[in-house]
C-alpha cells in the first residue's frame, strides 16, 4: 500500500513544484498518473511540461490519445487509475481513495495553500485516509526548502 505524501504549496506554484515531483518518479521507475479536475488546467500543464530544458524533458501525454498506456506521466480529468501506474499525483482536488493508495506505490496530493478551499480538501482527505489505515505524511515548503512536518502511521485503528 502507497503512503500518501501531502505536500502543501506555500512558496512555489504547482508549475514549479509538478515538474520535480515527477522527475522524482520517474528516476524511480514509477509511471505516473497526475489526476486532476481542471481540464483547462491540465492542458496548460500539459503546454508546460512541453517546454522544460531539453535535458529536463518529462515524457508525458493528455489522457484521450491512441498511446495513453505508452505514456511514463499521463494527464488525467477521470477518476479511474489505468493499470502499471506506481504513482498518482492529485491536483487541484483531484479525488484520492484508499483504494488507489492500495494499488499504487506513492500518492501524492499537492495542494495551494493560500486557498482556503483546497486546504479544508486536504485536510478532509487527510483524515479519510488515515482513517483507512493509510500512512500518511504532510511535507511543507514554509521555511524555504521542503520539510516533513507531521507522520501518520498507517496502522488501522482498532
Amino acid at each position: 500500500m502507497a503512503e500518501a505524501f501531502f505536500y502543501h504549496l506555500t512558496r512555489s506554484s504547482l508549475d514549479q513544484t509538478l515538474p520535480m515531483l515527477l522527475a522524482k518518479a520517474l528516476q524511480a521507475g514509477w509511471r505516473v498518473l497526475v489526476r486532476g479536475s481542471d481540464p483547462e488546467r491540465l492542458a496548460r500543464l500539459d503546454a508546460r511540461l512541453w517546454l522544460g530544458a531539453e535535458d529536463e524533458f518529462l515524457p508525458h501525454g493528455l489522457a484521450g490519445g491512441a498511446h495513453d498506456a505508452d505514456q511514463p506521466v499521463l494527464l488525467s480529468g477521470g477518476a479511474d487509475l489505468p493499470e502499471g501506474r506506481a504513482c498518482l499525483m492529485a491536483i487541484d482536488g483531484a479525488p484520492v481513495s484508499a483504494a488507489d493508495c492500495a494499488a499504487t506505490a506513492r500518492v501524492c496530493v499537492i495542494f495551494d495553500g493560500g486557498d482556503e478551499d483546497a486546504l479544508a480538501r486536504a485536510r478532509e482527505l487527510w483524515r479519510g485516509l488515515t482513517g483507512a489505515g493509510v500512512a500518511a505524511s504532510y511535507w511543507s515548503e514554509e521555511g524555504g526548502r521542503w520539510q516533513l512536518k507531521t507522520r501518520h502511521g498507517g496502522e488501522k485503528p482498532g
